[in-house]
């Protein structure tokens, strides 16, 4: 695959594939993202999630990458890795768990990322449906505030990595926070989403400029 760079603020986003890339790729601060894990091998509800589309293609779009925990415990920087219990990551008591607050969905109340944050148990009541508002364009998007919410527990980390970006959602995040952001992803059709996004997030006003409501945050150890 032939790579392709946009620089979009302090947001450097990069189509490829990340096993080509990462070892091109200089020192970050932090890793905040959420890999495909797998699920829809397994995944037997129906199509309301948004999956069914993607059946059938020629290529699976949600192949879990063996590699990445390797590769996340050998960098050993600040990690956060939504569907952590998906990888052989090292055994971490720091998770974050979001509560979607929404029950009538067959998929999981709840999601988890494995941190080595070394902090205790986060709990984040933010409902799935906040999704319909911001505008749905991947089968596993997170919520914006969610991943506000994760940038919270590392706030010294400057330069934020995505290997897996997906619609950009952490490099939202990363522009309305004043964060430096580097985003990478292999789906050019996904790809082209982010870098809308993320151009149309840094119109906004900053989030530190703004009052903003506190998420429930609970600690659950």
């Amino acid at each position: 695959m032939k790579h392709r760079e946009e620089t979009i603020g302090d947001c450097r986003l990069i189509l490829g594939d990340c096993r080509d890339i990462l070892p091109t790729l200089g020192p970050v601060d932090a890793v905040v993202t959420d890999p495909p894990y797998g699920i829809e091998g397994t995944w037997s509800g129906g199509d309301t999630h948004g999956w069914g589309r993607f059946r059938g293609q020629a290529e699976p779009w949600d192949v879990r990458p063996d590699w990445f925990a390797e590769w996340i415990a050998a960098e050993a920087v600040p990690s956060i890795v939504w569907g952590g219990q998906y990888f052989p990551l090292p055994p971490s008591g720091s998770w974050l768990v979001w509560d979607k607050l929404v029950r009538e969905f067959t998929s999981g109340h709840c999601e988890l990322a494995w941190t080595n944050l070394g902090k205790p148990i986060r709990a984040f009541s933010f409902s799935h449906g906040a999704l319909a508002t911001e505008g749905k364009e991947h089968p596993t998007q997170k919520p914006r505030g969610l991943m506000t919410w994760c940038l919270s527990f590392i706030p010294k980390a400057q330069t934020i990595l995505d290997p897996f970006m997906g619609s950009g959602t952490t490099g939202v995040a990363c522009a309305l926070t004043d964060r430096s952001f580097i985003g990478i992803e292999r789906e050019p059709s996904y790809f082209d989403i982010a870098c809308r996004r993320i151009e149309e997030a840094y119109k906004q006003p900053r989030l530190f400029a703004e009052p903003v409501d506190k998420p429930i945050q609970e600690a659950l150890l």
